[in-house]
């Protein structure tokens, strides 16, 4: 019985999907420490991550309830059919926030000094697409801020590198949640949600979203020579950028099955595979 409703919880918050940021941040981590960093860093790290994205995307399910049930793309969602309750919902909102909390208080004083600013960004987020169609935008910062994160959880101060990081994590996120959101741009018109889609048509959106993942590209080849990186990395870096040309040409609205494995499933391999050659390079 409990493993079963670990298993809905898991598929309320999306738990897969944790692997978007979490590669990101564990490049970051192994760039600011030039290896691992100690067992106890490394830990909390990965508490704070998991904690954080699964504590923001369970709010956004409550957030977006009633719409969620509107729209006849996502009305089987946990929520809209009654699987889960909205206070059990909140009370997995409230324990991932507060072990993020804990792990950045863990970490070092600047991250638990920052951990509010964080949750405020997973917060808003849930929000934005009721007011603005820079909702992606906001989905990415806030994203952006686990290699940020990262970075400082081990070294304690800022630097270049970790912000580009975090620039091309904005840049990656906020252009496939875009592909993502093109398949409900007449619901979001007709229902008063805004979205790049919605307010610039499909051809439009998806010209943003191939301008952003080539803005994240270059970026990507730019810390190549940044942090004097080898060979392996930039292998890697090639491969993701053909990684999301496939991406793009796959994209199709009214096919849920194309666009689940442009939007999530090769992305997930985009930044496996960036992890997979940047530990690699280190090692080699």
């Amino acid at each position: 019985m409990v493993l079963k409703k670990l298993k809905t919880y898991g598929e309320l918050v999306m738990f897969s999907h944790t692997l978007f940021s979490l590669p990101f941040a564990l490049i970051s981590m192994l760039w600011a420490a030039n290896g691992l960093p100690d067992i106890a860093t490394f830990f909390w790290i990965l508490v704070a991550l998991v904690a954080g994205r699964n504590g923001a995307n369970a709010l956004n399910r409550w957030v977006d309830r009633d719409i969620d049930k509107k729209n006849p793309r996502t009305a089987d969602r946990h929520l809209p059919k009654g699987i889960v309750k909205g206070s059990e919902v909140l009370w997995i909102v409230g324990i991932c926030y507060a072990l993020f909390v804990l792990a950045a208080y863990q970490l070092n004083t600047l991250c638990f000094l920052l951990s509010p600013v964080a949750l405020a960004l997973f917060t808003v987020y849930s929000y934005t697409k009721r007011v603005t169609w820079a909702c992606h935008l906001v989905l990415g910062i806030a994203c952006a801020g686990a290699p940020v994160g990262a970075w400082l959880a081990v070294t304690g101060q800022f630097a270049l590198t970790p912000l580009m990081l975090g620039a091309v994590v904005l840049l990656w996120v906020a252009g496939f949640d875009i592909i993502y959101g093109t398949q409900d741009i007449d619901f979001d018109r007709n229902n008063a949600i805004y979205s790049i889609p919605a307010r610039f048509g499909l051809k439009n959106s998806l010209l943003i979203a191939k301008a952003f993942h080539f803005m994240m590209w270059i970026l990507l080849v730019a810390l190549f020579f940044v942090m004097e990186l080898g060979i392996f990395y930039l292998m890697g870096v090639v491969l993701s950028g053909a990684l999301l040309v496939i991406e793009h040409r796959l994209v199709d609205p009214d096919n849920k099955r194309k666009m689940n494995v442009a939007s999530y499933h090769i992305n997930q391999i985009v930044s496996m595979l960036l992890l997979v050659s940047t530990v690699v390079d280190l090692i080699l």
